[in-house]
């Protein structure tokens, strides 16, 4: 795998892995509560794309999405894990500039996303997913 495609450090950590499939969400029929989550992420970041992603073995599968027609794309082409190692928000502005996403397929090729913010869902046992907005243009760094 490429270095800059790897996922974020803890990601296949089995504590991790074990809180995730303990909750019994992967693979469910969409909820409406995670559908606000999306579309209130979407509203507050300006952006044409939110998600509820959860990042479990060699895939991120989305509970719920806006904007993005995919259920679930491989762990290579996961933002969202990298925002599973941050204690808080990952803001990035341009992911063409970011070493860790500048050659990610989907920053690379279509839909060619620049601007990426999620933060982890940090449920009892561990970082269990990122809910996250993204969009085609780039931003300016926050304050």
């Amino acid at each position: 795998m490429n270095a800059a495609l790897s996922p974020a450090a803890g990601v296949f950590d089995r504590e991790r892995l074990g809180a995730l499939a303990t909750y019994g969400i992967l693979d469910t029929p969409p909820e409406q509560g995670f559908g606000d989550i999306v579309d209130l992420a979407a509203l507050v970041c300006g952006t044409p794309v939110a998600l509820v992603s959860l990042v479990a073995g060699e895939r991120q599968w989305f509970k719920a999405k806006a904007g993005f027609e995919p259920c679930q794309t491989p762990l290579e082409q996961s933002v969202c894990a990298h925002a599973l190692a941050e204690p808080d928000l990952l803001v990035i502005p341009d992911l063409t500039k970011d070493p860790r996403t500048r050659a990610n397929p989907l920053v690379t090729d279509d839909p060619f996303i620049r601007f990426y913010a999620g933060a982890p869902l940090i449920a009892p046992g561990a970082s269990a997913s990122a809910p996250c907005a993204s969009s085609t243009g780039s931003r300016g760094r926050r304050a």
